[in-house]
């Protein structure tokens, strides 16, 4: 059991796979948990589970985040729990669906469980963090942030979305005592993949990583200031290549004339 009092970590999808162990690790650092998903009974049995295991304390809070009123049920404890010092936005969904064969319906879900749920959660707990002077905002993405092709584009664009508002959230706020952290995982061991409509039976095993593992990575990579953390990445020099180029581009992205090769002679 851990004596080291972190304060309060709120996790969203926290009822199984990736949500559940973050739990289980957040609240063996020295975290009092908040777990957020629609399962009450799964959450309080993880609840009891963690509680025994670690002595932390650990509130259940049953909540679709998809649905308006319990998004802002889920806010208002954010917004008003000074007692919150880390955020883990892990829920989400996806499909490997493409465009024509997907419902634009199940689409526009998508977009409002893994980019709006995202966004105005954090919009409701950064302003206590920065008054209190500290916080953590870990946002669960995927290599599809940056590999847009590999699945669903709506997917993709999420991901991107949660990576790029991650990136901002540092240049923001970094000077104010908070950390914020963007997690890729590429295929995990989860039941996303069957929710998704591809058992992760069916990809290839060498390209699978446990949650385990790529929960530890993540929170490994946190541990070492990474802003960025891409678990099965081998060589962050590519990463940092990546990064390198993008801030490159920066210069020339806004100028008073159209590039040259755009004069064309007529």
């Amino acid at each position: 059991m851990s004596t080291t009092n972190k304060g309060t970590a709120l996790i969203t999808g926290a009822s199984t796979g990736i949500g559940a162990i973050y739990a289980d690790r957040l609240a063996a650092r020295g975290y009092d948990l908040i777990l957020v998903a629609r399962n009450r009974d799964k959450l309080q049995a993880l609840a009891a589970q963690i509680s025994d295991k670690t002595g932390r304390s650990v509130e259940v809070l049953a909540a679709d985040l998809g649905d308006a009123a319990d998004l802002a049920r889920v806010e208002k404890v954010l917004r008003e729990d000074a007692s919150v010092t880390a955020l883990v936005n892990n829920a989400g969904i996806g499909t490997h669906t493409t465009l024509l064969e997907s419902d634009v319906e199940k689409m526009a879900a998508m977009v409002q469980l893994n980019v709006t749920a995202l966004m105005r959660l954090t919009y409701a707990a950064v302003p206590g963090f920065v008054a209190r002077g500290g916080g953590t905002v870990i946002n669960i993405a995927s290599i599809v942030a940056v590999a847009p092709e590999l699945l669903n584009g709506v997917y993709g664009g999420t991901k991107a979305f949660v990576q790029a508002f991650t990136t901002s959230l540092n240049h923001e706020l970094a000077d104010k005592g908070i950390r914020a952290q963007a997690v890729l995982p590429g295929a995990t061991r989860t039941d996303f993949w069957a929710l998704g409509g591809l058992p992760v039976e069916h990809l290839p095993t060498e390209i699978v990583m446990d949650a385990e593992d790529m929960v530890d990575a993540a929170l490994a990579g946190l541990d070492q200031g990474e802003t960025a953390t891409i678990p099965a990445l081998r060589d962050v020099a590519l990463w940092n290549a990546f990064e390198a180029a993008r801030a490159a581009l920066g210069p020339q992205l806004s100028a008073t004339r159209s590039a040259p090769r755009f004069h064309v002679a007529g």
